[in-house]
């Protein structure tokens, strides 16, 4: 980092201070949008992953619901020695 820190010496003693207020504002600008940017994702990741578990639980529902109907038509469909009322 001192290596940085004379770099950045020499490169600013060329730059006037209202230059150097310039820049800080440029860069203070753009770390507010990314910071906004990064708020932003943050909540869109927090509901797609709430929408990703609502989405799990309604899975497990159906797979539970069809697991049951096929046992429903499983125990139908078994047949009985009993004939038909018509005999």
């Amino acid at each position: 980092m001192v290596v940085l820190a004379g770099h950045l010496k020499n490169y600013t003693s060329f730059m006037s201070s209202a230059e150097l207020e310039q820049r800080l504002a440029s860069l203070e600008t753009q770390l507010a949008f990314l910071e906004d940017t990064l708020t932003s994702l943050d909540a869109a990741l927090a509901a797609q992953q709430r929408q990703i578990i609502e989405l799990v639980d309604q899975n497990r529902l159906l797979q539970q619901q069809i697991k049951e109907q096929g046992a429903r038509l499983d125990a139908s469909e078994t047949p009985d020695n009993t004939p038909p009322p018509h005999y």
